[in-house]
């Protein structure tokens, strides 16, 4: 279960989907939209609203986002729509009849963790993390395993009081075709990229948010020889603003909108500047890609990146503007661009998906 269709929390149920359709092939899985089937209405507005609060006052979802005074006030809120969601929700398992659920975003966790209590159910329910901190709004007792990123997250799990016997360091899963090892030949002539020149990955998730115009801009900047691969996703605005002005650019720039070959474009490059979504980082560490993020944003993405940066495994650059500096002090230093590589694969989890698969059909089959 999951909540918002173009989102690192759906990308990760598919993922695991997909492991377990490779494990147990006979196996019947539902993947749901949770917040979509309880409140189809509330959905829309609640996501037109995030996307508005992260793309004009962030600091207002910084504010919100795990703050203790704000989780203590809506308890009551939140436990009145588990509680108006549960018969929906009976209606659900009562048709689908699960051996096990997985949750990859805190709603639809609580609101399962509430069906448990209300039927006193034994379902096993499994809550998957999809970013580098478990903020408050995770935690419920009816959750059978919390799957973590790291042992580090999962320390932060034994001081929020979950026992140590729930929590599982498996990582966050993505796709097995990020794991594929690529033909660099044949891949590259499919792009129609050079070897022969660096190449930067620029992107900003599904939907294509952050400063992406203004570090293009920025990178022009670069001295030396450089291409860029730059993926919009659903951004349209963003891809026919970008597309106008590309004969203007002195770097060559291959844009792409919502595409299905991430992890092609992404075997292709040497730096990758991106948001730090969960599903995006553990993609990225596991290709072993020097990672550069750009303004996170409040909340789960600036958390991301001060992981990332305490264990060295990415850059972070303040200044949309300055972008460039970062860039060309990682091409002019290769030693360097080695060292993040290999700092990041430390701490990547490439079979994260099929670990996770397996505890799912462990907990499915008692």
């Amino acid at each position: 279960m999951y909540i918002s269709e173009v989102s690192g929390h759906h990308s990760a149920t598919l993922a695991i989907e997909n492991a377990i359709k490779l494990l147990s092939p006979k196996t019947e899985v539902l993947n749901i939209n949770a917040f979509n089937y309880t409140n189809p209405v509330s959905e829309k507005i609640v996501n037109h609203l995030y996307m508005g609060i992260i793309k004009r006052t962030p600091q207002i979802w910084k504010y919100l986002y795990d703050n203790p005074k704000i989780v203590k006030r809506v308890e009551k809120i939140k436990q009145a729509i588990h509680k108006l969601n549960s018969p929906k929700l009976k209606l659900l398992f009562d048709k689908f009849e699960p051996d096990a659920v997985a949750c990859t975003q805190a709603f639809p966790c609580g609101m399962v963790a509430d069906y448990k209590k209300t039927f006193n159910s034994s379902l096993p329910l499994v809550a998957v993390l999809t970013d580098y901190i478990p903020h408050s709004y995770w935690v419920y007792d009816a959750v059978d395993y919390y799957v973590t990123p790291s042992d580090d997250i999962s320390q932060m799990f034994t001081e929020k009081k979950v026992p140590l016997k729930k929590i599982k360091s498996l990582g966050i899963p993505f796709d097995q075709k990020f794991n594929e090892v690529l033909d660099r030949e044949k891949l590259f002539q499919k792009l129609n990229l050079s070897q022969s020149v660096p190449a930067v990955l620029i992107m900003g998730g599904g939907q294509g948010i952050g400063p992406i115009k203004t570090i293009v801009r920025s990178l022009e900047k670069v001295k030396g020889p450089m291409q860029e691969i730059v993926v919009t996703g659903t951004n349209k605005k963003l891809y026919n603003s970008l597309k106008r002005r590309l004969k203007k650019y002195k770097k060559k720039i291959s844009l792409y909108g919502f595409v299905g070959n991430i992890h092609e474009l992404m075997c292709a490059s040497d730096i990758i500047i991106t948001k730090p979504g969960g599903v995006t980082t553990a993609e990225v560490l596991a290709k072993k890609i020097p990672m550069v993020i750009v303004k996170p944003i409040p909340g789960q993405e600036a958390s991301n990146t001060a992981y990332l940066t305490e264990k060295g495994a990415a850059i972070k650059v303040d200044d949309p503007k300055k972008t460039n500096l970062a860039v060309e002090y990682l091409l002019k230093n290769p030693a360097k661009l080695n060292e993040i590589r290999e700092l990041a694969y430390c701490i990547a989890k490439p079979n994260a998906s099929m670990d996770i698969a397996r505890l799912l059909l462990d907990s499915a089959n008692g």
